[in-house]
Order: structure tokens, then C-alpha cells, then sequence
């Protein structure tokens, strides 16, 4: 059995995505998305970045004299492992606590719980 993936931070799943969008990306490209909301060093998205990859997310190949990163993971795998983690951290293992939870969350419109309650239906066929 195959162990989880570690737990990601904040920024780290926030640079994990990016990559995820643009397919591949060097670290200007990923500081560059950043930058449209939020200041944040060239040197801060290198070092987790390079982090990433030494936790198996992210892989990379040399273009010149830059890095280009790709994704190593696909993004429910990623998914998975978190729900799983959150379902046994905050709900005591009950996916079902989890779901409930969702469905009664005040900012859930009314077409989001029709497409959860389509979801559970289709999974019932």
C-alpha cells in the first residue's frame, strides 16, 4: 500500500494548482499568476516550489538555465488523499458527518445542492 502524500500548505497547494492550469510552468511564470493578487518573492516560490518536488508533487527539467515544472501527481489523487485526511482529522472517519456537513452549509445554492444531490443519485444507479 502505497503511503499518503504529506499534507500540503497553503501557498504550496495554491502553486500546485497553478501548475495544474498552465501544464508547465518555471517559477516566473507561477510568481507571475501570483502577482496579480498578492505580493510575493521570486525566491519564496523557488524554495517551495523545489519543495514540491522533493515531496513527489511536482517534477522538473532543465530549459537552459531555467527549471520547468510539471505536475507528478494528477489533481485527484491530491484531492483524495486530502479529503481522506480531513474526513479522518475533523469528522471521525465518517464521510458521511463530511457530506452532511456540505449539504447543509448555508452558502451552497440551490443549484449546487441539486448537482450534489444529482451526484449521490447517479452513484446509486
Amino acid at each position: 500500500m502505497r503511503k499518503p502524500l504529506d499534507p500540503l500548505g497553503e501557498t504550496e497547494m495554491e502553486i500546485l494548482n497553478i501548475v495544474w492550469d498552465l501544464g508547465e510552468a518555471s517559477v516566473a511564470d507561477v510568481r507571475e499568476r501570483i502577482l496579480k493578487y498578492r505580493k510575493v518573492a521570486y525566491t519564496t516560490v523557488m524554495t517551495i516550489m523545489k519543495n514540491l518536488a522533493d515531496k513527489d508533487y511536482l517534477k522538473y527539467r532543465k530549459d537552459g538555465l531555467s527549471y520547468i515544472y510539471s505536475a507528478a501527481v494528477n489533481p485527484d489523487q491530491v484531492r483524495y488523499s486530502l479529503i481522506d485526511r480531513l474526513v479522518d482529522k475533523v469528522f471521525k472517519g465518517s464521510p458521511t458527518d463530511l457530506v452532511q456537513t456540505l449539504v447543509k452549509n448555508e452558502n451552497l445554492s440551490e443549484e449546487e445542492r441539486r448537482e450534489i444531490k444529482n451526484l449521490i443519485d447517479k452513484l446509486e444507479d
